[in-house]
């Protein structure tokens, strides 16, 4: 949802891979297979966040459901931690650029996460029932910016420290909004809360739908992939294994700890709309607190929860999808080409996104046929048409130009960072 809501040894290429890059970024540029995998990655990112926002609703059951399950919450899990790789990429990698260049790379994160929050905001007054992440984003890529010249390693320690306390913090600075009345005092005095539809920078921090307290371990976890020598089959290798880990630990964590709890299923199921707390472990149909979140809520998995087990689950998904798209780049070509089209969509994510948006707010000023909420089958024509639509539009876009309209508006606009000094 960015514009790389992602994006070793120095590979020479050529093509259009190479000039989709700003020439500051040609500094030790990725393969051509493990750029297309990033791409593919954040396309089947794009594809995820439509299923949420125009497709079934998961209780369809049956094998839709079960990909759509799949795809909630955890696409945009994959676009955060793509998002970090590509901060690492503004930066400088394998190294981080210093000097007048490392403070130009600086800049350049600054004004793109501005921008993202600008567009986020004004997406968001279009009122379309979709939680908008990219002012989100914005705000993450400016909390993370400290971290861009850290290595590898220590960037992997932060994320998992972050996975494990941040999610404890949200849930007592909740719980403290919810027990006093200070929050209106700050909701009073913040600027960006005049805007419509906004509670301005507590709603991004803590209250919204993707607060950046909680969202911080994704962007540090891509941080720390980008670090890595993914040209070796070996690192992508460790990187799948982790991945697999990790998913394991925080939705078989999530499951052993709800059962073995006394009276954690009971006070989940109590708490949710859905009135059952038996899938609460890994997926959304366990549904959301309605009147206030109990202390057992902290041992759920569920997409969007922020809580400890949903990061480390969600995380390890998506670094399950990173490693198979980078070893299917690398290995399977023909493959690849046969997936042309979704890279394609990666490569213009943030202008596939912000048109599926306005798309739905355009359809919803005409004709009442994209429910977002919708519980049968009949939506799953209108999100095969949102998918094949990106496809053909992407596919056309960029056999043509290098960077997608609203990527290359952005990259204008952070050109200005040549200026620092």
């Amino acid at each position: 949802m960015t514009d790389n809501p992602a994006p070793a040894t120095s590979v020479s290429r050529t093509g259009p891979e190479t000039a989709r890059l700003p020439a500051a970024d040609l500094v030790d540029p990725p393969s051509t297979g493990r750029l297309i995998g990033l791409d593919l990655a954040r396309g089947l990112a794009v594809f995820g966040m439509y299923s949420a926002h125009v497709g079934p609703d998961v209780t369809v059951g049956g094998p839709v459901g079960f990909l759509l399950e799949l795809a909630r919450g955890r696409s945009s899990a994959l676009f955060a931690l793509l998002a970090g790789f590509s901060l690492v990429i503004l930066t400088g990698r394998p190294h981080a650029r210093t000097g007048r260049a490392g403070r130009q790379a600086v800049a350049r994160v600054v004004i793109r996460a501005v921008v993202l929050v600008a567009l986020g905001f004004a997406l968001t007054a279009l009122d379309t029932q979709v939680d908008v992440i990219l002012a989100y984003y914005g705000l993450i890529f400016l909390a993370v910016l400290p971290l861009y010249r850290l290595p590898a390693r220590t960037l992997a320690v932060i994320a998992a420290a972050g996975a494990l306390i941040l999610p404890q913090l949200l849930y007592a600075v909740r719980q403290a909004i919810d027990e006093g009345s200070w929050a209106d005092t700050v909701v009073a005095w913040d600027p960006l809360a005049r805007l419509p539809g906004s509670e301005g920078f507590l709603e991004l921090l803590v209250t919204g739908e993707y607060p950046v307290v909680t969202w911080v371990p994704f962007l540090v976890a891509g941080m720390a992939v980008a670090r890595l020598d993914l040209h070796r089959a070996r690192a992508r290798a460790r990187l799948a294994l982790t991945g697999g880990a990790l998913a394991v630990f925080g939705h078989g964590g999530s499951w052993l700890a709800l059962h073995a709890v006394p009276g954690a299923l009971a006070a989940v199921a109590a708490a949710t709309d859905a009135g059952s707390a038996s899938s609460a472990w890994w997926s959304d149909t366990a549904g959301a607190p309605v009147d206030g979140v109990p202390l057992a809520w902290q041992l759920v998995a569920v997409p969007h929860s922020q809580t400890t087990f949903s990061i480390l689950g969600s995380t390890g998904v998506a670094l399950l999808v990173l490693a198979g798209c980078l070893a299917l780049a690398d290995r399977a070509p023909r493959l690849v080409r046969a997936a042309r089209p979704v890279s394609a969509v990666g490569m213009v994510a943030l202008t596939v996104y912000v048109l599926h948006i306005v798309a739905l707010w355009t359809f919803a000023q005409v004709w009442t046929v994209v429910d977002v909420e919708n519980d049968t089958m009949s939506a799953l024509p209108i999100l095969l048409g949102f998918i094949a639509a990106a496809m053909l539009l992407a596919t056309v876009w960029t056999r043509v130009f290098r960077r997608g309209p609203l990527e290359y508006l952005l990259h204008k606009v952070t050109g200005l960072a040549r200026h620092v000094t």
